[in-house]
């Protein structure tokens, strides 16, 4: 006997009992963002390395260590995607989405893969929901983006949440902060990590972004991005906050949020669930006005969070909230005999032609087997044709939660109806 083959580490199945968790949850999310005006968007799963590399920010950790990179058999170098606005940015100038009427609204449901050590809330193939709004610059367009994650969080109905703010500057007066932070992190050069270290020089926002203990406590003290801010990216910050405000949205100032990936300005932010522990961060997301313009297209503001399912599945186990289970068979039909065998399966496909969730015993088992299958099933209603059933065209329809018969007429049609 061959040795079982077993899924990668840092992937998981979600087998057929899941599922309906997934499509609930996943339902939400989509009519929430279809109510703001969200369309779906898909893109590729792999894109030319380059795209991340220039997009996401060779500082970040996303590109510096947890890629799935390969090169193809035509020597390009390919990545699976590690999240999904770089992608979509891509697809919006590459299609000339970005050149007719704005704002656009998008949304994807999608995987992403990042080589990280696997543990509870983090996984190296995860499900993201993502929106984008392109081409409004206004605080409007952030606080929205906000509001549809504080939206679809509570219809999933997640409590323990609470939404933490930042504004990390723009090009004007992001330098002046650079600067600050250089001076700063530079008395502690001998006690960063090596890969802090490596950033000091190249991005110093990046290490209070580091999860090392070490780095974190020196990062503790560091300068604030607030503290530095210019009078455009300071209005702009308290237009979101008075936004909020005005929608009774409750949030608090975490001046310590950066988010892992180079692109953002001005706000930042984070929905953070207060009993998750370190895997807390159920949403994140900001504006990154610069991003079009980075990779080709012509300047044009944005705005987006990433939101991560397996992450909003294991907080809503914490906190005990029930997902419709899925639904068994409207009708499970069993037989007696060759007769009825064949006038079960008939009945069977005619319903499922009208849209009914119609099934039989496909493995021919006894009687008394196939109502025992019927019940594990979870069906709603069963009915029994033997030779009699099939003359007389009529059967009884059995309630399977309460055990009630009714004699029904097996057209298809009529039966169809009165399920």
């Amino acid at each position: 006997m061959a040795n079982q083959i077993t899924s990668p580490r840092g992937t998981a199945d979600v087998l057929p009992s899941d599922s309906a968790r997934w499509q609930y949850v996943e339902g939400v999310l989509r009519s929430v963002c279809e109510r703001f005006g969200y369309q779906e968007t898909r893109t590729p799963t792999f894109e030319h390395t380059e795209l991340f590399q220039r997009g996401v920010g060779d500082t970040t950790d996303v590109v510096g260590k947890e890629m799935y990179t390969m090169e193809d058999k035509g020597g390009r170098s390919i990545t699976l995607r590690p999240e999904g606005t770089a992608g979509v940015v891509r697809s919006f100038i590459q299609n000339g989405v970005l050149a007719g009427t704005l704002p656009v609204r998008a949304y994807y449901i999608l995987s992403c893969f990042r080589y990280e050590k696997p543990q509870a809330g983090r996984l190296r193939e995860f499900h993201q929901l993502g929106i984008e709004l392109f081409g409004a610059k206004s605080a409007d367009a952030d606080a929205e983006v906000i509001r549809v994650a504080a939206t679809a969080l509570k219809e999933i109905g997640i409590k323990n949440v609470r939404l933490e703010l930042n504004s990390i500057g723009c090009p004007e007066c992001r330098p002046k902060y650079r600067e600050a932070l250089y001076s700063y992190f530079k008395q502690y050069e001998e006690q960063l990590c090596d890969t802090c270290r490596t950033r000091l020089e190249k991005n110093p926002m990046r290490i209070i972004d580091c999860k090392s203990p070490e780095c974190q406590a020196i990062a503790a003290n560091a300068p604030m991005a607030l503290d530095y801010l210019c009078d455009e990216c300071r209005d702009h910050f308290e237009g979101v906050k008075e936004y909020l405000d005005d929608c009774g949205i409750p949030y608090s100032i975490n001046p310590r949020i950066v988010r892992g990936l180079d692109y953002y300005t001005r706000t930042v932010f984070e929905f953070v669930h207060e009993s998750a522990g370190a895997q807390g961060v159920v949403c994140g997301g900001g504006r990154y006005d610069g991003l079009v313009g980075m990779l080709g297209g012509n300047p044009t503001p944005g705005v987006g969070f990433g939101m991560g399912i397996e992450r909003l599945l294991n907080v809503a186990a914490s906190e005990g909230i029930e997902f419709p289970a899925a639904a068994g068979p409207d009708l499970f039909v069993g037989f007696i005999g060759d007769k009825g065998r064949r006038a079960a399966r008939k009945l069977v496909y005619d319903l499922q032609d009208r849209d009914v969730n119609a099934v039989y015993d496909i493995n021919l088992r006894s009687l008394k087997a196939q109502l025992k299958y019927a019940d594990k099933l979870g069906a709603r209603y069963s009915l029994v044709l033997g030779d009699d059933e099939v003359d007389q065209q009529k059967a009884k329809l059995k309630n399977m939660a309460d055990g009630s018969e009714t004699v029904v007429d097996i057209d298809p049609g009529r039966l169809a109806a009165a399920l």
